[in-house]
């Protein structure tokens, strides 16, 4: 081990119990505090959390003055938290990743006083100066309900139709849904899946105009979702808009609590994307981008005849980076965004780079005044929380090993991050560093989700990598005499503790993290070789923090495996031109990466046995996975491929078009980047799993690649899961994966080793 190296030499307890582990407590997740919201004075921490590690009912807390209270609890006021929700809910809730029940997410008004949020379809809110919550009259089932800045009426979308109703239940259909393709007020697909914009509308400061999202999804291609495991039971019709074919059509208006109307315009043939739109003290702003997604604009509209001006436009070759939380304003109207230069993605205010040259910028997370709070990046296996004054210049909040994310307002910043400890909450106070809501475009004080482990990667956002686990230990901060708290985390202990070997390897330096059996001695004698990469863009899986993929890694470890992880090209936080090396090949870079590392471990670790090497992943990871043996068999010999996305055509438009381009004009490029019509070079042993509830990777993913290799005499695994969406919900069927997961490779590698004996 030379001096890059760096481990981590715990100990680990017994692995038994831990598939069971993993699956009842939501891969870590239940018990862990997330949604931060600050009060205007930085005093109270609004938040959600539930009561352990292995409850999925979340509930509403308040955190002040050193004392947590209760707000809310699904369980007093609906008798249960795991009631039938709206349609639309549930779509937002898969599009979420969203693993718990009762309380998900709320709003709140500009004073935080009061609070809205949705149980079973039903509006409720409470007061947290003090009160029980209180039913609030709706039309119908409530979706995304949010306070009016003043706090005196709710917005909500009921039926795909927007509506303001205030705390009497005197409610007003603002904009009725003119058919079934039509909506007012929620995300289509492919923002909520690949924009990472989760909502609809927007409240003006004034509390009487609300900026509203119209969305027409008869253009889009339907998909067929059945239930095999139920004949009786109807397809579900979905319009989901395939690489290559017609978006939704989107557009925005101003309406006003009176019923007036205003239709904002741009042109929306050159830009058909609406990638985010908000209103701050300086009016309505958009965010609009072209389908080839390679030009950016923010736009400013006029709330009095809707024409829009363009504030700034990004521009990229390849493709302009969606980065959370831009565009902002501060109280001056300085546009704060990100820039990429040559290797590195800056933070600019007012047309000024603040960051240095290898900070790589991850989200802007509030502006207060001329202040931004935002999360970078100087070590690829790190993300802290930074500040940026005019008058001091750019500040780290966060310090200590680990991956952070937070929230600010009123000189108080919550942070949140996942440390080697597990996850870890804290208040800090007295920074003069929290952001404004409404002071800019960036989080607004009724989101919710300032703090959430959603916003922290792409992983999240498409393969649902959830939260960390812990217990509530002290995040540290650069600023030693400022008070600090701590938010306790209920979530369970692992019944295993990851033991990483931190490597740099090869030429290209790829992070790698190399986990051994905690009973292993190194010389005793050779290991198998697991491989467990993630490795695509929006994800990371190598990093100084105990996140739960490093807990399933360690898992596999001790089972006998020297389990080797990987983040290659196209992963974030290496900067612009690393992520954007897999641009019209999202095959060839990535699995290159997970070849070399494999062996360069394998020339510094004599205990790795490279004549025994398997390969597992999920989404991304899967088709990695599935990829390798088909175009590596001489390296890798035996594979399990979970939710691959075998045919790229099959994929959404906006985040694989990204990628590869448009299929009409680079129809090349899926070619490459597809396993499908690759099916003949099959040799070794592969599982397919495939949820066939999955409306993000379709099953026919897996089906049409299966029938591929059926056609083509390669005998191979599929494993359906009935029910399954593209994150097995199942607590059962979760824990038993990991134990069919390891038998099915155990059996492939000791087949291959009776054979060559």
């Amino acid at each position: 081990m030379n001096s890059t190296d760096t481990a981590d030499s715990t100990g680990s307890a017994d692995s038994t119990d831990f598939p069971r582990q993993f699956a009842r407590s939501r891969r870590f997740s239940l018990g862990v505090p997330r949604h931060f919201t600050l009060s205007p004075d930085g005093s109270r921490v609004l938040f959600v959390r539930t009561v352990s590690g292995t409850d999925p009912v979340g509930r509403l807390w308040q955190y002040e003055g050193g004392t947590e209270r209760l707000l809310a609890d699904p369980a007093l006021l609906v008798g249960s938290g795991s009631g039938a929700v709206p349609e639309e809910e549930r779509l937002r809730r898969e599009r979420a990743r969203e693993r718990s029940v009762g309380v998900v997410s709320y709003a709140t008004d500009s004073a935080t006083r009061l609070v809205a949020f949705a149980l079973s379809g039903a509006l409720w809110a409470v007061r947290t100066d003090g009160g029980a919550p209180f039913s609030v009259p709706a039309a119908g089932p409530v979706v995304d309900p949010r306070p009016s800045p003043d706090g005196r009426h709710i917005a909500y979308v009921s039926r795909r139709s927007f509506h303001v109703v205030d705390l009497t239940g005197a409610d007003r259909r603002l904009a009725a849904a003119e058919g079934p393709d039509i909506s007012y007020g929620l995300a289509e697909y492919v923002a909520a899946e690949s924009m990472h914009r989760m909502r609809g509308y927007w409240w003006a400061p004034d509390s009487r105009h609300v900026l509203v999202a119209r969305v027409d999804t008869g253009p889009v291609e339907r998909r067929y979702i059945s239930d095999p495991a139920d004949p009786t039971k109807p397809p579900r019709a979905i319009p989901y808009p395939a690489a290559g074919t017609p978006n939704a059509e989107v557009t925005l208006q101003i309406l006003s609590l009176e019923g007036e109307r205003v239709d904002v315009e741009w042109d929306r043939t050159a830009y058909e994307y609406l990638v985010d739109a908000g209103w701050d003290a300086h009016g309505p702003y958009l965010v609009v981008q072209s389908r080839d997604q390679r030009v950016v604009r923010t736009l400013s509209a006029d709330p009095a005849t809707g024409v829009t001006t363009v504030l700034h436009e990004r521009t990229d070759p390849a493709w302009v980076e969606l980065i959370g939380g831009t565009p902002a304003r501060t109280a001056s109207g300085a546009l704060v965004l990100p820039e990429d230069d040559g290797d590195t993605r800056y933070l600019t205010v007012g047309g000024h780079r603040v960051t240095p040259e290898g900070l790589q910028l991850c989200a802007v997370l509030g502006v207060e005044g001329e202040r931004v709070l935002f999360s970078a990046s100087e070590d690829p296996l790190e993300t802290h929380v930074w500040s940026h004054d005019p008058g001091h210049g750019c500040r780290r909040l966060s310090r200590g090993p680990g991956r952070y994310t937070g929230v600010g307002r009123g000189g108080t910043v919550v942070l949140t991050g996942v440390t080697p400890r597990g996850d870890e909450v804290g208040v800090l106070r007295g920074t003069g560093a929290g952001p404004e809501p409404g002071s800019g475009p960036g989080p607004e004080p009724d989101k919710g989700a300032g703090a959430g482990t959603r916003a922290e990667t792409r992983t999240g956002a498409r393969t649902g990598t959830g939260a960390a686990t812990g217990t509530g230990a002290e995040t540290g901060t650069t600023h030693g005499d400022a008070p600090h708290e701590v938010i306790a985390s209920f979530a369970e202990e692992p019944s295993v503790t990851p033991r990483p070997r931190h490597l740099l390897l090869g030429e290209r330096q790829l992070r790698g993290a190399l986990f051994l059996p905690s009973w292993h001695e190194e010389g005793a004698g050779k290991l198998p070789v697991l491989l467990d990469p993630y490795g695509g863009p929006g994800g990371q899986q190598v990093g100084r923090g105990r996140e739960w993929p490093s807990c399933v890694s360690q898992w596999f470890a001790e089972q006998g495996f020297a389990v080797l992880v990987v983040d290659g090209r196209g992963t974030p936080n290496r900067g612009p031109a690393w992520e954007k090396a897999i641009f019209g090949d999202q095959l060839t870079p990535a699995l290159e990466d997970q070849v070399d590392a494999l062996r360069a471990a394998g020339a510094r670790f004599d205990d790795l046995d490279l004549t025994r090497v398997a390969i597992r992943g999920w989404s991304f990871g899967g088709f990695l996975a599935a990829a390798a043996v088909l175009h590596h068999p001489e390296v890798f010999h035996a594979a399990v491929a979970g939710a691959p996305p075998t045919d790229q055509r099959l994929y959404d438009t906006h985040w694989k078009e990204r990628f590869l381009g448009h299929p009409e004009a680079h129809p090349e490029n899926y070619v490459r980047s597809s396993l499908s019509g690759h099916g003949h070079l099959l040799r070794r042993p592969l599982l397919l799993i495939h949820g066939l509830a999955d409306d993000n990777v379709a099953a026919a993913h897996t089906l049409r690649f299966s029938a591929e290799l059926l056609a083509a005499g390669k005998p191979h695994s599929v494993l359906p899961l009935p029910g399954a969406t593209h994150l097995p919900a199942d607590d059962t069927v979760n824990a038993q994966l990991l134990h069919f997961q390891r038998d099915f490779l155990l059996d492939a590698l000791a087949a291959r080793r009776v054979d060559e004996g």
